[in-house]
């Protein structure tokens, strides 16, 4: 089925990998984005005064983490998401209500007691449910405090509008009715009501498919609980079914997201018939310290019930199943025998690998020689410049000038001449009163070269002086070149460094999920360490498994129904020889709930560590299987040692990437 998720991103990610791991095809378009708030001054106040905090949805949880370094405070979360996105982000204390937020103030009110202190709630700008007034009459104080936004989207993502204009979507997903508004009044605005025809529309509850009542939906299905895993479980109900029945709402509670309304039964058309599987059958209940005889006789009848069980639920079973139980021969003709597949050529991925990276720093020194060059050009354009320029005269000294030259040359004349004798005859006295003129003009001529003379000094001071700071700034600008070019070599080498990086990871986390060794690949990182205390602190973390390889997670998700199964045989056995008869009787058939199961039992646990590696979630798995009690061990010890691996070889290899990309982004 195409799935199209419109909640926020993080979200939306999370539940279009599980749709995948399904076989269906998601789009991702969020209306909303989702924005921290700062908190308000008298929160660290009241969130070191309350006795418990109280979430309702996996977005509050982020928002408290980011809020505040505080990870001791008892946290009530309304369902298992919250509560596992809490744990992850460091909570210790963590107790999930596993349902709405009527389940959620049911759990209040028999863990807390209003005596203790108050209770404080993170939810977003929005709520479903006023927590205060559900509690105010126990006698319990609520302070809530609003730490995220979901900002809504002013137009239709084009991913939601292209595949709605071509009628590519089978399924639409309503969390919030908030989200189902918005949807509604962007697909009218964009005049796409129409493309729903064909569509089908699941929420999280009915009250989350109430607002787009309007849109012409071909059929609508609510989850049969409020929780992710029942919207999940509703999609391939209808892939299944083929939509070939209209289905209807089915009562649901409350959803998990932060502005789901309150969970109210609305009116609805005539039930259709249902797409649920019928309820399992189990066996009766088994009285510790039964002899042999009554312990015989419950096993055959449980055995007989079993058996009963099967025939009765073949119609719901998948087609390949089917098959093998009424026999592969009657179903189809024989097959030729497969043809088995090309063994993987590791030198092949290794000299790919490596290609890789030699293209990349092929590609990076072609652009530094094409940027030296063009350096090279202009510090010879600056040289012939500054080599045109008239050269600057020595200092103290001037440029010689005819005119100069001439003027002193009569200077020097003026001043050699002998002075005019003291006593005159009157025979002379017009002679000297000539030469006496004569002299005036000449020292007048005098003073006036002598002040031209001083100006040009002043003038070739000056030339000089700019000559010398246009070289210095000339010498300048080829030292900050050269600086230039060595600052983009170091950095083009490290943007090389960081793409070869990159594909090493990419064939490392393809090497992880075949469940393959991978030491060919982790010997790619050698040459690119060179002195990386990161990059070799990723390689020696990876350097345990390379030769021998890790689980793949398909590989420990097919092994997790047998050591569920003895665990829980295990759990259930006492010393008594009745009990230890009937162990063994487990270990052949046994019956075990699936799914998001409520409850703190070995049972639940198991359930909901299979459902999270449904999901995608092999850490949550590993989790829940470490809670187990302490007489499961023998059981799960080897799964549990293969997936810690797989799960500290995966942490390795997004470290690698990790660092990766930050080397990216300096060289940048």
């Amino acid at each position: 089925m195409r799935v199209l998720i419109i909640r926020p991103e993080r979200e939306a990610t999370a539940l279009a990998t599980a749709l995948s791991e399904r076989g269906h095809a998601p789009v991702i378009a969020p209306l909303f984005t989702l924005a921290f708030l700062h908190p308000p001054a008298e929160f660290s106040a009241a969130l070191a005064a309350c006795q418990a905090v109280l979430l309702t949805s996996a977005n509050g949880a982020r928002a408290l983490a980011e809020a505040s370094d505080q990870r001791g405070r008892p946290i009530l979360a309304v369902g298992d998401t919250t509560a596992s996105t809490a744990e992850g982000l460091g909570f210790a204390n963590v107790a999930s209500a596993a349902g709405s937020t009527d389940e959620l103030v049911a759990l209040v009110r028999e863990r807390l007691d209003p005596k203790d202190g108050p209770l404080l709630h993170v939810s977003g700008t929005e709520v479903a449910a006023d927590l205060g007034e559900a509690l105010k009459g126990d006698g319990f104080a609520v302070q809530r405090f609003a730490l995220y936004e979901a900002r809504e989207a002013g137009a239709l993502p084009e991913s939601a509008r292209a595949a709605l204009a071509a009628r590519a979507i089978d399924i639409v997903t309503f969390f919030s009715p908030r989200a189902a508004a918005l949807f509604a009044r962007l697909v009218e605005q964009a005049g796409l009501a129409d493309s729903l025809r064909g569509t089908s529309a699941i929420g999280i509850s009915p009250a989350a498919l109430s607002p787009a009542a309007s849109l012409p939906f071909k059929s609508t299905v609510a989850a049969a609980r409020p929780t992710r895993q029942a919207v999940l479980d509703a999609i391939d109900r209808l892939a299944d079914a083929g939509v070939q029945e209209p289905p209807t709402m089915e009562p649901a509670g409350m959803s998990d997201d932060p502005s789901a309304a309150p969970a109210t039964p609305s009116p609805q058309p005539t039930p259709a018939p249902a797409l649920l599987p019928p309820p399992p059958v189990t066996a009766p209940a088994v009285r510790r310290g039964l002899g042999v005889a009554g312990a015989f006789v419950t096993g055959m009848i449980a055995a007989l019930i079993v058996l009963a069980a099967t025939v009765a639920s073949l119609p719901f079973w998948p087609a390949e199943l089917r098959e093998r139980w009424q026999g592969e021969t009657a179903a189809a003709p024989p097959n030729p025998a497969p043809t088995p597949a090309p063994a993987i050529d590791r030198q092949a991925l290794r000299a790919d690998a490596a290609a890789a990276a030699d293209a990349a720093i092929e590609s990076a020194r072609r652009e530094l020689a094409g940027r030296v060059d063009e350096l090279d050009k202009r510090l010879r354009a600056l040289t012939t410049t500054v080599a045109e320029r008239p050269a600057a005269a020595p200092s103290g000294a001037t440029t010689p000038d005819p005119a100069i030259a001439e003027l002193r040359r009569k200077i020097e004349a003026l001043e050699a001449r002998p002075a005019a004798p003291s006593t005159e005859t009157p025979a002379t006295a017009p002679a000297s009163a000539e030469a006496e003129k004569e002299i005036a003009a000449l020292s007048r001529e005098v003073t006036v070269l002598r002040d031209s003379l001083q100006a040009l000094d002043r003038a070739m001071t000056a030339q000089r002086d700019q000559t010398r700071d246009q070289t210095k700034a000339l010498q300048d600008a080829v030292a900050a070149a050269v600086s230039a070019r060595s600052g983009s070599e170091e950095k083009a080498l490290t943007s090389a460094r960081a793409s070869a990086v990159i594909g090493v990871a990419a064939r490392l986390s393809a090497g992880l999920e075949s469940g393959q060794p991978f030491a060919g690949d982790l010997n790619l990182l050698t040459p690119l360490i060179q002195g990386d205390s990161k990059l070799a602190e990723a390689a020696n973390s990876l350097q345990p498994f390379a030769q021998s390889g890790v689980a793949s997670r398909a590989a420990l998700e097919a092994a997790f129904p047998a050591v569920a199964k003895a665990a829980l045989a295990d759990d259930l056995a006492d010393d008594s020889l009745g009990e230890r008869v009937m162990g063994k009787i487990r270990g052949l058939v046994s019956l075990r709930r699936v799914g998001d199961v409520p409850g703190d039992t070995t049972e639940a646990r198991l359930a909901r560590a299979e459902a999270a590696l449904h999901g995608g979630d092999l850490a949550k798995a590993v989790e829940l299987v470490k809670a187990l009690p302490p007489q499961t061990t023998k059981a799960t010890a080897d799964w549990l040692a293969k997936a810690e691996a797989h799960l500290a070889a995966a942490r390795a290899i997004d470290q690698l990437a990790v660092h990766a990309v930050s080397m990216l982004g300096a060289a940048r």
